[in-house]
């Protein structure tokens, strides 16, 4: 009897990979790794959860000893390779990142973050995409909700800009579809004039201006005194507003939107009576640049009395200012799709929000430093947003766009036509007289004396004949000889044929056509009655032999015609899983194999999305032959039969 296979045990498979784990790390090799993977008994995976164990020890010990960030971050780069090798579970990296940044502080989750974000290709591979997005979408917002959003700004937009690279646009987690506001945005401000002390501000300053002796001071360094005068309700008005900025739908409400414009109307009048200088703007920019100085961006306002003659003063404050009115009117005239019915604007106020927009943008223009550049810039976006807007009220639709026709519409190529072509002597023998009546008329006849033998009295007058007898009851206006091209081509062909035309006659016409009714009816005397079409079977014959040769079409001809778009959808849902082995045969590059990996889990969707682009590419030569060839050569020699079965059976 053979020996039996050696049963796992879970201590002792724990004991080598933790073992092999220190190796590796310590050789930044993951060859002791798969080693010990090959070595060890048991199942594929009871090796692979047992070593996922032995990572978030291995970690676990690294973190209590208060190790570099440089060895946590080398035991997650061995665990990414071991998800490459096959080795350990495909969510173990993002665990262990889980792990780290829990224990972490936030001065060092700021370096574990930039492993995060250089590896973002990684993310998104097809091994690490489906089974890691939701931890990181987790992770990222645990750690946001650590941070603060005014003293860690430049951390949390780091998160947020991740976060948009990692997810496709159409990602419905990332995507405000019912354009809610953040509401807990509050903007807090002394609300008590009692306890205000802007009244008090320029009697302490000229108190303290007495102190100072002359010459203490030079021009230069001299503060600069703000000439904008503040008052408490100018302080009181101008933060009320950003409680509109912060809820626009107060603005529909009849009340509140009085106060808004009160409001507005006070603040854009104080920027339009003091504008800024754009020499102090420069000069203060060239001070910050020699100095070293980086601009500070803050995410909530400043709200201190004190500072508010400063601001008002700042070219940036004001430009912020000025974009949210901006941001507000494109909502208020906008279409969103989950806007109340009762929100609509009257056309008073739809007049007002044209006319300050531009005012806006005017005071945007004049704004230091570069005004009007940055005014054009701020205007491009916000149309650009427009399209945002469109795409979510359209229920944010999918960017891979199918081919709506069966068929890929042949470009017709024009050629430049030969000179044999106009004189007759090409394929057609045909003479282009350069439009196409008179073309069809100079050809009827090779030679145009004889053009008279096609016409007779019996053939050109027939239908004249049938429209004169009263039983037919024809109305004049619609009588063929009311017809100038009718009138002129029939005194033709009666001058040549008809003895009546040249007979004297004591008869006075006024107009041709009554002439010609009178020469019609004397024909109809003379003529036999109209004949009738006798139809033979010919037509007949020709409309069966044309469905027989339909009938008798051979296979081949039918694999010749290019795909439709129901056989793509079919054989799509039957190719399945298997269409990365067939996509190198239709001549598909990485990159195209890639982007379809990144626009579909699915891979039914996938398999649909190669065989449109693969259609996209070959045009008519995207035909069901050409398919069944590269399902052969690629092996899948069962779904080329299939196809073939179903192209025999639906034609």
């Amino acid at each position: 009897m053979s020996p039996t296979p050696p049963l796992f045990s879970l201590p002792e498979a724990r004991t080598r990979f933790t073992k092999s784990t220190r190796e590796a790390l310590n050789n930044k090799n993951i060859k002791p790794l798969l080693s010990t993977f090959s070595q060890v008994p048991g199942s594929e995976n009871e090796k692979k959860c047992t070593l996922d164990q032995a990572f978030r020890g291995v970690l676990e010990e690294e973190i209590i000893n208060h190790s570099s960030c440089e060895n946590v971050l080398a035991i997650i780069s061995l665990a990414i390779g071991g998800v490459t090798e096959g080795i350990c579970t495909a969510s173990t990296p993002f665990v262990l990142l889980g792990d780290v940044l829990d224990c972490l502080p936030l001065d060092q989750c700021d370096t574990i973050f930039t492993f995060v974000e250089k590896n973002v290709a990684t993310w998104k591979s097809n091994t690490f995409y489906s089974a890691g997005k939701n931890y990181l979408l987790r992770m990222c917002n645990d750690l946001l909700r650590r941070l603060s959003k005014s003293q860690n700004t430049v951390f949390c937009g780091r998160i947020q800009l991740f976060l948009a690279r990692l997810f496709p646009l159409s990602e419905k987690s990332g995507l405000n579809l019912q354009s809610q506001f953040n509401l807990e945005n509050v903007t807090v401000f002394n609300t008590n004039e009692q306890e205000s002390t802007l009244g008090q501000k320029h009697t302490e300053d000229r108190e303290e201006g007495m102190d100072v002796e002359e010459g203490e001071m030079g021009d230069e360094e001299a503060p600069t005194t703000c000439s904008i005068p503040i008052d408490y309700n100018l302080y009181r008005k101008f933060w009320s507003l950003q409680d509109y900025f912060r809820n626009p739908v107060q603005c529909y409400e009849k009340i509140s939107w009085k106060t808004f414009l009160k409001y507005s109307e006070e603040v854009l009048a104080v920027f339009k009576s003091y504008k800024l200088d754009d020499t102090q703007a420069s000069r203060k920019k060239m001070e910050e640049l020699k100095t070293g100085g980086e601009h500070v961006y803050f995410a909530k306002f400043l709200t201190s009395e004190k500072l508010m003659d400063l601001q008002l003063s700042d070219s940036n404050f004001r430009r912020h200012i000025l974009l949210q009115y901006l941001i507000l009117f494109q909502y208020l005239k906008g279409q969103v799709k989950f806007k109340s019915s009762n929100y609509v604007l009257t056309d008073e106020q739809s007049l007002w929000i044209e006319d300050t927009t531009k005012s806006v943008y005017q005071l945007l223009s004049e704004n230091p430093p570069d005004g009007e550049r940055f005014s054009k810039m701020v205007e491009h976006i916000l149309n650009t947003e427009e399209n945002w807007n469109s795409w979510k009220n359209e229920g944010c639709p999918s960017f891979v766009k199918e081919r709506t026709s069966d068929t890929k519409p042949t470009r017709i190529i024009r050629k430049r036509t030969a000179p044999e072509d106009f004189l007759g002597k090409g394929p057609s023998k045909k003479i282009l007289m350069g439009n196409e009546e008179l073309t069809r008329l100079w050809n009827l006849c090779p030679d145009n004396m004889e053009a008279f033998e096609h016409f007779s009295n019996e053939e050109f007058f027939e239908e004249a004949i049938e429209q004169a007898d009263p039983e037919n009851m024809v109305e004049n206006e619609y009588k063929a000889v009311n017809n100038s091209n009718y009138g002129w081509r029939a005194l033709r062909l009666l001058a040549r044929r008809s003895p009546h035309f040249f007979q004297p006659t004591n008869q006075q016409f006024k107009s041709l056509p009554e002439y010609l009714e009178n020469m019609v009816i004397k024909l109809a005397k003379e003529l036999p009655p109209p004949s009738e079409e006798i139809k033979t079977g010919e037509d007949e014959d020709e409309e069966d032999n044309d469905a027989l040769l339909k009938e008798n079409e051979s296979p081949d001809v039918r694999r010749d015609k290019p795909v439709t778009g129901e056989q793509i959808e079919v054989f799509a849902n039957k190719l399945g899983e298997q269409w990365k082995i067939l996509a190198p045969y239709l001549e598909m590059k990485d990159s195209e194999i890639r982007q379809i990996e990144c626009d579909s889990e699915d891979m039914k969707m996938r398999a649909k999305q190669l065989l449109v682009a693969w259609q996209d590419q070959e045009g008519v030569h995207a035909t069901p032959e050409n398919l069944i060839n590269a399902l052969n050569k690629s092996g899948l020699s069962d779904l080329a039969e299939s196809l073939t079965n179903d192209n025999e059976t639906n034609s």
